[in-house]
């Protein structure tokens, strides 16, 4: 879950933000069991604490009534209705200020083009999707990540150690990656990893060809990045039962110092696992160091936690709101187009008491007159308004980027989806690109069956990433690819139910859990993690995935397949694209 800011083919952390309508609401996750996110893996947490704007700030006409971009702006492509479905939104592209109060919508229109670029005669077991949209197949035989003695880690969710503009910096001949990781030998599965979550971090030489790896990347794992215990420092409670450490970013200061932004979330159970209090996530900040020399590199300090962000319940969603709340991810980046100035951008659900917030005309976005539009009252009625996914965005105070203050969410996915994690913005011939990713356990309810098998909740797409463009970090963002937003999915069929990682529905693609958590790095390439290949004969992951290559151009984002073998990449290929300027001397090894 990390966002990131990229410019001129680099990546720029942006995240969804919350709807301008103060109606907006929090929203449960509907099936947690097929989520690869930490913070919904547990059917009692979800991590999405969408924010609701302040309407004393409102000074933006709302979202359906925002003016139609002029004839010249690509922002509405005039996307070309599917039979049996309604049109996508008019999205302008329009830049506002980042502290103005206009976020953005994912649309019910929108996200309604999924369902209509399935082809609903795909055999069972075959993706329905386009293949222009979807992942390439990952073969079932993948390599591992393992310690230096050959035991297996597990990891995740991973991002790179990037500068201010997104770049992934290699360190005195270096590349370091960092990465939620967990004990395959410790006693749970590796679908309850979530709750023992640790950052960890890896290391390999840098330039070296791919081919010359080996076939898992070559990274050398380096350890877990902070001392035991330090990060439940932060709560005022110290009755919790485990703190865990999940996603966020790390940022390489003038020389060695880091700053790692991640989530803390504080867990109180019962000896039967069962929460008694919400889980308590909050955004932190701690500092250290790094080192190498010719064999290796090692980190010291992150003793000191700093917290910087707990929902405000306002924009952003309360454990106290909603005990599933998602709030996490933190990724701070500079924007070209504010010198100066340090943004933060964060997964989030939007403000209110969970399920009292309605569904209204502008989160569904249908075009005036629209044959297929629905009506707020009965979405809402069908429980679409418990999934209100936003991704949120603040700015750092002083120079330290140890005090922050909330901004409005730039995008809202208010009774759509109930995540939208790790959000980033893509910098790319003048366009922001905001990229996040999804599940489709937590896409909203409704019309009608009230049922867990999402063919029955009518907003319906793969696990993978969601794109959206735009002319800054806060627009009026357009969805990608035929106005969907869906920029790279998991092979799936949509006329067959979800299942779990762990036993994916009958008739559903083997490939349908393959990977989740994509980080878009540099020139449009695309990592991620592998989770479950198999149907129904399972084999679970844990480790890195092949990368892919996204040719980004408009409003479109589609898979190269003519990169690597078939569109799949080298496993756990994230190469560093700039040299951090140091002094390449080797540092003396500490003292035992």
């Amino acid at each position: 879950m990390t966002a990131s800011v990229l410019v001129a083919t680099g990546l720029l952390g942006a995240p969804a933000a919350l709807a301008d309508d103060p109606a907006a609401t929090s929203s449960p996750t509907t099936s947690p069991t097929v989520t690869d996110d930490p913070t919904t893996a547990d059917p009692t947490v979800t991590d999405d604490p969408a924010a609701t704007p302040d309407p004393t700030l409102g000074t933006e006409a709302p979202l359906s009534e925002a003016p139609a971009p002029p004839a010249e702006d690509d922002g509405d492509v005039s996307v070309l209705r599917l039979p049996g479905f309604p049109a996508p939104s008019i999205h302008s592209q329009r830049a506002y200020d980042p502290e103005e109060n206009f976020t953005a919508r994912w649309t019910r229109a929108d996200a309604l083009q999924l369902r209509a670029m399935s082809d609903p005669d795909a055999p069972a077991g075959e993706n329905s999707m386009p293949p222009e949209y979807s992942m390439p197949e990952i073969p079932q035989d993948f390599p591992i990540l393992t310690e230096p003695d050959g035991t297996q880690v597990w990891v995740w969710d991973t991002w790179t150690l990037t500068d201010g503009a997104s770049d992934q910096l290699s360190f005195k001949g270096w590349e370091v990656i960092f990465a939620l990781t967990a004990d395959p030998n410790a006693g749970y599965t590796f679908d309850a990893r979530h709750t023992h979550a640790r950052l960890g971090f890896f290391y390999r030489k840098a330039d070296v060809p791919t081919e010359q790896r080996p076939e898992n990347g070559g990274w050398i794992y380096g350890g877990l990045v902070f001392p035991d215990g330090a990060a439940g420092a932060i709560f005022e409670d110290q009755t919790f039962t485990t703190v865990t450490e999940w996603s966020g970013s790390t940022r390489l200061m003038d020389g060695n110092k880091l700053r790692l932004f991640y989530t803390a979330v504080a867990f109180y159970r019962n000896a039967n696992d069962e929460d008694i209090k919400p889980a308590d996530p909050r955004i932190v900040q701690t500092e250290g160091r790094i080192f190498a020399d010719e064999n290796g590199v090692w980190m010291t300090g992150f003793r000191d936690q700093h917290q910087l962000l707990v929902p405000d319940g306002t924009y952003y969603q309360t454990k106290e709101q909603n005990p599933f709340v998602n709030f996490r991810d933190p990724f701070t980046f500079e924007d070209p187009a504010h010198p100066g100035k340090t943004y933060m951008v964060f997964e989030g659900n939007t403000g209110g008491q969970r399920g009292s917030v309605t569904c209204t005309a502008a989160d569904l976005g249908y075009r005036d007159g629209d044959a297929y539009a629905e009506d707020p009252a009965t979405v809402t009625a069908n429980g679409a308004n418990f999934q209100m996914a936003n991704v949120g965005l603040a700015v750092a105070e002083n120079k330290a980027l140890t005090q922050w203050r909330f901004l409005p969410p730039i995008l809202s996915g208010n009774c759509v989806n109930d995540q939208t994690e790790r959000p980033q913005i893509y910098l790319e011939n003048g366009k922001y690109y905001l990229f996040t990713i999804s599940h489709r356990s937590t896409f909203a309810r409704g019309p009608g069956v009230d049922s867990t098998d999402p063919r029955f909740w009518y907003m319906d797409g793969p696990d993978g990433v969601y794109g959206f463009v735009g002319n800054g970090i806060r627009s009026d963002f357009q969805p990608l690819n035929e106005g969907s937003g869906l920029a790279l999915g998991n092979p799936t069929n949509l006329a067959y139910g979800i299942g779990t990682s762990a036993a994916p529905a009958e008739g559903q693609s083997p490939y349908t859990f393959q990977a989740y958590s994509h980080y878009v790095m540099p020139n449009g390439l695309v990592e991620s993690f592998i989770d479950a290949i198999g149907n129904p004969d399972v084999r679970r992951g844990g480790t890195l995935a092949p990368t892919v290559h996204l040719s980004i151009a408009g409003a479109s984002a589609v898979v190269d397949r003519s990169y690597g073998d078939g569109g799949l990449g080298a496993y756990g290929d994230i190469p560093a694209n700039k040299v951090q300027p140091v002094d390449p001397a080797p540092d003396p090894r500490p003292v035992p």
